[in-house]
């Protein structure tokens, strides 16, 4: 089915929820998909940070293939081998003790929500709620998720949003402990901005934020649901900051494109959850744990994990020396592969034209290009986004 004929069957069936590019994928190999017209591209999205192993990796495959003739799905009353190894690694590999298994981002932080919640109204009282997140953030578009979100246009027409979120700008600590209350149960937020600009904050500021929320008895969350799986050129962006979080939030690349999401957190804190009080049936599934099992492995012993923070290094120098160059780059930005060029102008016109010369990138916030490619991504191929990019600026002076 040609590109026209799936935009026109899309606008009959499917509900009007997406911009979409006008292209229709059909496959894919590493960093390369190909439209339906046969053109290829290099996808320097990779699924919104999803594709951390590119595309039909062989490995990832093979493990699909071959768990899907076992065992897809039994739901959470039995005990599965591959969710318990999957949740055994990530505590080794991680500060956590526990994990909760489900298929998305924004179940894990509604997950980590309510075990926020929970522990509160355990150890303190029921008067203790309160979560303060960081203006500009991202975490999801479920009810209880959206209203943690710190952006006003997605919550627009959804109200009455749930209570007990108060949003504080981001990188201020002492804007977050002027809003302290003792109503204060958690502090949740993304180590780095993605969605809101990719914002990284200063190093001190996660420091510090850590060390008050220990010292108020507030846990602290941090959402890696982009930042995390290599993303950042560690597995978790937390290890970056020399801190750990009391619960954290895991999806997007922990199943290498296969829907699952994560929310580990310490003994102490994971001990509010009890049976009946949280649940997920298709999550920790077989088929999803064994593929996430194999993402772990192959970005741990495989070297991919390696290799990401030295195409990280070379993307960021990369974009860097073009803010040099072009006028209407107000800042290049970003860590490991999650890196972003804001602009002086509507940066959406430019994903179009990047997209006309077949790279795949994104626009946040109005006006940040957004580059997230798959952490086996070329120096080669970095070359040629840049080339691309820097093309398509040339022609903004």
């Amino acid at each position: 089915m040609l590109t026209i004929e799936l935009q026109e069957n899309t606008g009959r069936y499917l509900m009007n929820t997406y911009t979409r590019l006008p292209v229709s994928l059909v496959r894919g190999n590493g960093c390369l998909v190909y439209d339906a017209e046969g053109r290829e591209y290099l996808d320097c999205l990779a699924g919104i940070a999803v594709n951390v192993l590119g595309h039909a990796h062989p490995d990832l495959v093979d493990t699909i293939t071959r768990q899907a003739r076992q065992l897809i799905h039994t739901s959470n009353l039995f005990y599965t081998e591959p969710q318990t190894k999957l949740a055994q690694r990530l505590v080794e590999l991680s500060f956590a003790d526990k994990v909760f298994f489900c298929n998305s981002g924004a179940e894990a932080n509604e997950a980590a929500i309510k075990l926020a919640r929970r522990y509160a109204h355990n150890t303190f009282g029921p008067e203790r709620f309160e979560i303060l997140t960081m203006v500009n953030s991202f975490h999801g578009r479920t009810l209880a998720s959206l209203s943690a979100t710190g952006q006003p246009k997605l919550q627009e027409g959804f109200g009455p949003l749930v209570p007990g979120f108060r949003y504080i700008p981001f990188n201020d600590l002492e804007a977050l402990k002027a809003n302290i209350t003792p109503q204060t149960a958690a502090v949740m937020l993304e180590p780095i901005q993605a969605e809101g600009g990719v914002m990284v904050p200063h190093p001190e500021y996660l420091k510090g934020l850590r060390k008050f929320c220990t010292e108020r008895q507030i846990l602290l969350i941090f959402d890696e649901v982009q930042t995390g799986m290599g993303r950042t050129g560690t597995l978790f962006a937390y290890q970056q900051f020399g801190i750990q979080p009391d619960i954290m939030t895991l999806a997007k690349g922990l199943g290498g494109g296969i829907p699952i999401g994560a929310c580990l957190a310490t003994d102490n804190v994971s001990a509010a959850f009890e049976p009946g009080t949280h649940a997920s049936t298709f999550g920790g599934n077989p088929l999803a744990c064994a593929v996430a099992l194999k993402v772990l492995d192959l970005l741990i012993e495989g070297g991919k994990l390696e290799q990401s923070l030295v195409a990280g290094h070379y993307l960021a120098k990369g974009l860097g020396s073009l803010k040099e160059q072009f006028s209407c780059i107000r800042e290049a930005r970003g860590m490991g592969l999650l890196q972003g060029l804001e602009l002086s102008i509507d940066g959406k016109p430019l994903v179009l034209e990047c997209l006309q010369r077949r790279v795949l990138i994104n626009c946040t916030m109005g006006r940040v290009l957004r580059f997230v490619p798959p952490l086996i991504i070329s120096t080669t191929q970095i070359d040629q986004l840049l080339s691309v990019l820097s093309d398509v600026l040339s022609k903004q002076r």
